[in-house]
């Protein structure tokens, strides 16, 4: 049943008005939709849904991923943007500047403006 349905993710945000800023103004996602439940942005052919809740922020792993083609490029064009990256203790990842290398994937971390964990990824 699920092997034919499309996955989205969904991210929590304690103020929509800022959350509406990071994702659309500095991840420049398109907005398809908005209610009063939250925002729908897609990206990629997918969908990202941000919704208010009071428990935003809470999460200690990454809520969503983007593939890209090319993390270190990916990475240059969010720091243009004023994105600050993490760095966490991850077994057999060696960091060039902010992408982790672990053999074959590179990845990088940052967060929204509530602390959810982001990534792009290869």
């Amino acid at each position: 049943m699920l092997t034919d349905a499309t996955v989205f993710a969904t991210i929590a945000a304690s103020d929509l008005t800022e959350a509406k800023e990071f994702y659309g103004g500095i991840l420049g996602l398109t907005q398809t939709d908005e209610s009063p439940g939250g925002v729908t942005y897609e990206s990629g052919g997918g969908r990202l849904f941000v919704y208010q809740s009071p428990t935003a922020g809470t999460n200690e792993a990454t809520c969503a991923a983007w593939q890209v083609g090319d993390v270190e490029a990916a990475v240059e064009a969010l720091s243009a943007q004023g994105v600050a990256f993490e760095h966490f203790e991850i077994p057999g990842a060696v960091y060039d500047g902010d992408v982790a290398i672990m053999g074959p994937m590179h990845a990088a971390w940052f967060k929204d403006p509530d602390g959810n964990i982001l990534s792009v990824a290869n």
